[in-house]
């Protein structure tokens, strides 16, 4: 059974540390510091083995070239050649094994153009998604377009609903915050929002998050609901009425909330 903790890195960074107590083996995703991550381990007397790399931005990769020279790990990632180090490019269809377990390849586009997500399906599913979606938000924009990212966020937001989502980032109080003005009558947002605010007031991760809970409070999973549409047309922000028009509506105010 795989057992998953956060390594905190810079000032809001999670790198992902995934690891079997039985054999002492490790994998991590997007380490953008090597540092934490070398504490960690010999914290935990574990032996890196891994890493999964979700794409090129350096708070994601910065790390990767000293955990290389200290531990030789495989190196998975996207078919990026400017990212040094990947042992095994990766695209939609592929499938690879983390410590005995399989995990799925889904290409998302829109935050960068090479970032993919890794799936874990079964009875207990779980998605490292990087910058792509984040707890009550997605990431920005900054390579793709709108219609792209909002497809990809689509098909992470077809998996199931008991997915709990590691992403890469404490952003979740600034994303609720939005996600309240956009929707400030959705009950299950505000509940969220307490549970958030108390999370960090105990220093605690507001993540994991789930697909049922982002599904229900997170707006750029909404765009496509009545509930969503009504609040943005009483507010006077509603611009074009298809579900991309709607989602290209809510990134451009998030981008300047």
């Amino acid at each position: 059974m795989l057992t998953i903790a956060p390594i905190s890195a810079f000032d809001d960074n999670y790198i992902w540390l995934i690891y079997d107590l039985a054999s002492r083996e490790a994998f991590v995703v997007d380490p953008g510091d090597a540092a934490p991550v070398l504490q960690a381990l010999q914290k935990l007397e574990l032996t890196l083995v891994g890493v999964l790399i979700t794409h090129h931005h350096f708070d994601h990769v910065g790390g990767l070239a000293q955990l290389r020279a200290d531990f030789n790990p495989v190196v998975f990632g996207p078919r990026n050649p400017a990212i040094e180090g990947i042992s095994e490019a990766l695209g939609t269809g592929d499938s690879i094994e983390v410590l005995g377990e399989n995990f799925e390849i889904l290409e998302v586009p829109g935050h960068t153009l090479d970032h993919i997500a890794y799936f874990h399906p079964g009875d207990e599913p779980l998605l490292f998604c990087g910058d792509t979606l984040f707890a009550g938000g997605c990431g920005r924009v900054f390579e793709g377009t709108p219609p792209m990212m909002l497809q990809s966020l689509q098909s992470l937001a077809a998996l199931p609903p008991a997915t709990r989502v590691y992403c890469a980032h404490e952003y979740t109080l600034a994303n609720l915050a939005f996600a309240q003005a956009v929707e400030p009558d959705n009950a299950a947002l505000n509940h969220r929002m307490d549970a958030a605010q108390a999370s960090r007031a105990r220093n605690e991760p507001t993540v994991p998050s789930n697909l049922a809970l982002e599904l229900a409070t997170n707006p750029f999973l909404r765009c496509d609901q009545a509930e969503l549409q009504a609040s943005l047309r009483s507010q006077g922000k509603l611009q074009g009425e298809t579900t991309a028009d709607i989602f290209t509506t809510v990134r451009g105010w998030k981008d300047n909330f």
